[in-house]
């Protein structure tokens, strides 16, 4: 779960490998909806049907190419066929660990996620932080794809923070030229 400083590869390389990756093109998948089944993804990244875990990890990594997140704000599993509802605790995927690019004057931060997704944040794939207003605890996800996001868990987070800037009160990290807010710093926190 440790960031790493890859120098070996041209961004422009990684970018194009990414591109590469090949997925089920389910946003161009409009089947009729067949009801909802007993699937949950836990906020940490735990699939579960009926209430086991689901272990076998290439399935979940199966299911997950096949999730879709709709304009109604639920989370689906669509094949050409069958849109079947599931349960979704927080985000569908936990981005697990990070790596930083730098390529010339250009840095770049390539998220893996739980089930195997990359993605380089930018303006394509955005950073966002929520923060719980009881507890001031910071949410921060990143965009993998459709409208699904990974939660960036814990450790990752923080090897980010390592690496953002002070803005004023504001932490900033720049990466693919996108600037993103990692949230702001109390007096005495920084």
């Amino acid at each position: 779960m440790t960031a790493n400083t890859d120098t070996g590869l041209k961004l422009e390389d990684i970018l194009k490998q990414l591109e590469g990756q090949k997925r089920p093109p389910v946003e161009k998948w409009n089947p009729d909806f067949c009801g909802d089944i007993d699937m949950r993804i836990a906020a940490d990244g735990t699939w579960y049907y009926m209430g086991t875990p689901i272990t076998r990890e290439r399935m979940v990594k199966l299911f997950a190419t096949v999730l879709r997140k709709d304009e109604d704000g639920k989370t689906y599993l669509v094949t050409p066929v069958e849109k079947i509802g599931i349960t979704v605790d927080d985000a569908p995927f936990v981005a697990v660990h990070m790596d930083r690019i730098e390529d010339g004057s250009r840095v770049a931060f390539k998220f893996t996620t739980n089930v195997g997704d990359e993605v380089i944040a930018g303006p394509d794939h955005p950073i966002r932080v929520e923060v719980n207003e009881k507890t001031g605890e910071p949410r921060p996800y990143v965009h993998v794809r459709g409208r699904l996001e990974a939660l960036i868990a814990r450790p990752v987070f923080y090897e980010l923070v390592e690496h953002a800037e002070l803005k004023g009160d504001r932490l900033q990290l720049t990466s693919m030229g996108e600037r993103f807010s990692l949230g702001s710093v109390e007096a005495g926190d920084a």
